[in-house]
Order: C-alpha cells, then sequence, then structure tokens
C-alpha cells in the first residue's frame, strides 16, 4: 500500500487505443505496442527511458507481453507478465506503482491489452482444477443452475441478494446503465456511444427473469491502454508534469468472509472492495466525502450498484437513494465512471485497469474535454476481479 506524499509515484503519461468488438480490433501486440507508445507520448520520453516493464492481459500465450513490448523497442529490461482475471490491468499498475515508490526503478510502464472472443467469458482449460470450484459450488448453492454464463450468474446473484436485502429494484440497475450510456457519448474512445434510456434497458432481451437484461452486461471487447509511472525526483529532472500522482494503493485478495458468509455480494468481491477502500483512505488521510470522480468495476449494472456501498460513496442499503438523487453523476455527490465505464466503454479484461488509469488522469489534468468534472482534484480507481483480487487507487493531484 502506498501513502509517503513525497514517494508518492507521478503518471507521467497515459495512451489508450479506441476499444472494438472481437474480430474487429488489431492482434494483441498490435495494440498493447499503440498503447505503450502513445503513454510515452504523452510523458515526453522514449522506450530506452523505461527500466521496467509490467503487461497484463488474460488471454494468451506466455510472453505476450514481450511480443507487444518489442514493437516499441527491445532494451534487454524486465518484461513482466501479469494474470489477474479481471483485475490484471490495475495489478500491473500495482507492480509498477511498487518499483517507484520502493525506489526499484524511476521510470516503469504498466500496459494492458486482450484480444477477445465473441460470447461469454469461459475457462480455457478444461483438463486440470478451475480456480472457481469454490466460487461455482457457493454460486450453486446460493443461486441454483440458472441457464445462464456463470460470470452473469455470479453478478445477477449479487444484485439480487441486494434488492431481496435492502429493496433496490431491477429498475435500479437498469438507471446505471442509462446513465453510463449518457456518459459515454461524450467519450471518442467508448465502444459503445448511444444513449438509452432506462425503459429501454428494461425492454432490453431477458437473460434471467427478474434477475438481468442484455444492456445491464458489459460487452466483450478488445482494447488496450497503458501508464508511465515515474518517481518525483525523475520528473524534476525531466521536467514532466508532476500534477497527477497515486496517493495510495491497496490491493486485497479474498478472506473466509467469501464463502463463508453465504450471501452472493461478498462471493463477487464486497468484502474485497471495502477493505481495499478503507486501506486507501486511512493511508491518504481522506474519505468517500473528498472524492470528486471515481471509476469503478461495473461489469454488471449490478456490481456498480454494489459498488458504490463497499467504497462507502453511500451508507450500505443507501445505493437506490444515491441513484434516485442524481448523486452518481454531474451535478451530484460524485460523477461515477464519467467514461462510460465498462458497460458502454467496453471491458478488454488486461486493459480495463489501465483504461480508468488514463481517464482519471485526463480528469485530473482537466483534459477530458465535454465529459470534463469541474475542479476535479481527488479521483478513485476501483478495479476487481473474480479468484480474486481487488486493487483500489487513489490519484490526487497537486
Amino acid at each position: 500500500m502506498a501513502g509517503a506524499r513525497n514517494t508518492a509515484p507521478i503518471v507521467a503519461g497515459v495512451g489508450m487505443i479506441p476499444f472494438a468488438k472481437p474480430g474487429a480490433s488489431e492482434s494483441y501486440d498490435v495494440m498493447g505496442a499503440l498503447a505503450a507508445s502513445q503513454a510515452l507520448i504523452d510523458a515526453g520520453l522514449d522506450f530506452a527511458d523505461v527500466r521496467q516493464a509490467y503487461a497484463g492481459y488474460v488471454y494468451g500465450d506466455s510472453a505476450c507481453g514481450q511480443k507487444a513490448l518489442y514493437r516499441v523497442g527491445m532494451t534487454g529490461i524486465p518484461v513482466v507478465n501479469v494474470n489477474n482475471n479481471c483485475s490484471t490491468g490495475s495489478t500491473a499498475l500495482f507492480l509498477a506503482r511498487q518499483a517507484i515508490e520502493h525506489g526499484i526503478a524511476d521510470c516503469v510502464l504498466a500496459l494492458g491489452f486482450e484480444q477477445m472472443k465473441p460470447g461469454a467469458i469461459a475457462s480455457v482449460f478444461d483438463d486440470r482444477p478451475s480456480p472457481f470450484d469454490a466460487f461455482d459450488a457457493t454460486c450453486d448453492a446460493l443461486v441454483g443452475h440458472a441457464e445462464v454464463p456463470l460470470a452473469l450468474r455470479y453478478f445477477g446473484g449479487a444484485g439480487k441478494a441486494h434488492n431481496d436485502r435492502h429493496g433496490s429494484t431491477l429498475e435500479d440497475f437498469a438507471r446505471i446503465r442509462a446513465k453510463a450510456s449518457r456518459h459515454a457519448a461524450n467519450n471518442p474512445l467508448a465502444l459503445f456511444r448511444k444513449q438509452v434510456t432506462a425503459e429501454e434497458v428494461m425492454a432490453s432481451p431477458v437473460l434471467w427473469p427478474g434477475v438481468m437484461h442484455r444492456l445491464m452486461a458489459c460487452p466483450p471487447t478488445c482494447g488496450a491502454a497503458a501508464a508511465v509511472l515515474v518517481s518525483p525526483d525523475f520528473a524534476a529532472r525531466r521536467g514532466i508534469d508532476g500534477r497527477v500522482r497515486i496517493a495510495a494503493q491497496a490491493m486485497t485478495t479474498d478472506t473466509p468472509s467469501t464463502f463463508d458468509s453465504r450471501d452472493m455480494m461478498r462471493l463477487v468481491g464486497y468484502d474485497m472492495t471495502a477493505a481495499a477502500a478503507r486501506q486507501v483512505y486511512e493511508a491518504a488521510g481522506t474519505g468517500p466525502g473528498d472524492l470528486d470522480v471515481v471509476e469503478l468495476h461495473d461489469c454488471f449494472a449490478q456490481n456498480e450498484l454494489i459498488t458504490y456501498e463497499g467504497l462507502g460513496l453511500c451508507p450500505e442499503g443507501g445505493a437506490s437513494k444515491f441513484i434516485a438523487d442524481g448523486d452518481n453523476s454531474y451535478g451530484g455527490r460524485v460523477v461515477t465512471n464519467p467514461s462510460g465505464g465498462l458497460l458502454s466503454k467496453g471491458h478488454p479484461l488486461g486493459a480495463t485497469g489501465l483504461a480508468q488509469c488514463f481517464e482519471l488522469t485526463h480528469q485530473l489534468r482537466g483534459t477530458a474535454g465535454p465529459r470534463q468534472v469541474e475542479g476535479a482534484r481527488t479521483a478513485l480507481q476501483h478495479n476487481l476481479g473474480l479468484g480474486g483480487a481487488c486493487v483500489v487507487t487513489l490519484y490526487q493531484t497537486a
């Protein structure tokens, strides 16, 4: 976890390519090289300045990171390949931040990319124990064997648990999706930019009666994003814009409550989210009331609602009111997912965490264009992967 202001890594440069549907993108190595090159250009640096690189992806063979980065340069630096499910991009960022903060390197590249196939996410290896065996068994016991893809059962079941416990409704999830579309309309890098109403979301095809409609789920997507982190001393020597810093960061994994609580919300990472957020707020000496903008992991609209409470943006059980009052958008308490989030921007697994970093860096620089959150100075990023890992990152601007 990071917290010391004088060693807080600076986000020197960010890059991101437009996300695309499977089959409509370049190959992963081309996408990764483009995003990395953009981040270096944004930082005003060359690949020769980079001392380490962390490359994140979920679906790919070993050393895909080298394949992508060799297109940018071959300088012999360490390239570490990272796979942490949907939190892969933020895990690469977490490792890059540690390297900077602890003086291991003064200029580090974090890269994430994904070349996905159409359809629901599925396991690749079926000849060995699955890391999701315990998750699957718990999900089966709590929600049964609904004839829907497993990820949908996880998050749909978690949303239904919130409905049953706190009185939230399917329409709340529809309002979240409609909000995402309004935000994405101003993001040229988002996959889906068409605005939809909550009524249109409710009219979209039913995936699980009473639990999930199609527009409440993010699409499989291909894409890449990257960030260059540098030390404050390096930034001063090279004349780099040092306004945007990682003030605090935490990664958490599952605890016994994931399974022992017999709670679908906890099975999909509620406790990991809450624990990481607490650590970050404590390290930074701040709290959810100080946040201006948040990019959170809305793989399903249901998870965005649950995460409002896990991050402390509203009290437990208060998400419906938070949504109804418009506190999750412009003019409200904290703008959530101004990029359009995973629901509209897309979710190329390895790239998602670094795409969130891209968005928040531009928000804090004041360069987000028509989606700019006025006066944004403190931003929070939440990236979740089942299996599991959660990374929460707090950015501040000088």
